[in-house]
């Protein structure tokens, strides 16, 4: 079975999510749904990712609240940085951030993490010097940046996935 469907729950989830986005519910729509989940669950498993290990998972559901929290406070500060217009003292900038979390997992989810918060976005990862390039739309104080990410979210991935 497993040679048919490597990935059960993304075929079935694919395969609702297809039969969602169609107008009308016919036996066409569900082969071709079908078809397309199978294609792309057997492109997963040619990918061959690699099993992540949670160490503490119930430390996701506080890393969860932090994240819808900050997403929130962070909407709010860009709809005020864009409804005051221009000001001198919002510079937009580029930084750079070192990192100790080394699981693809944890940076997957790091990376989520921050292009998810408005006003922030992951640019790029150099694996030799663990460091990532972060855009910030109004980038204060480098520092500042810098130590929340790694206390709000590295620790705690950290904590979760190392």
């Amino acid at each position: 079975m497993k040679r048919i469907l490597p990935y059960p729950l993304l075929f079935v989830g694919l395969l609702l999510m297809w039969l969602l986005l169609q107008q009308s519910l016919g036996l066409g729509h569900i082969l071709l749904g079908g078809l397309i989940a199978l294609g792309a669950s057997h492109a997963m498993a040619a990918l061959q990712p690699e099993q992540p290990t949670i160490r503490r998972p119930f430390k996701i559901a506080r890393l969860i609240v932090l994240v819808l929290v900050d997403v929130a406070r962070s909407n709010l500060a860009v709809a005020r940085i864009i409804l005051a217009g221009r000001q001198p003292s919002h510079k937009p900038g580029f930084l750079l951030l070192p990192l100790d979390l080394k699981d693809k997992s944890g940076l997957a989810v790091l990376s989520c993490i921050v292009t998810a918060t408005p006003g922030s976005a992951w640019l790029e990862y150099d694996p030799v010097d663990s460091t990532v390039l972060i855009h910030v739309l109004d980038l204060v104080d480098e520092q500042e940046w810098i130590d929340t990410i790694k206390h709000r979210y590295e620790a705690r991935l950290l904590e979760i996935f190392q």
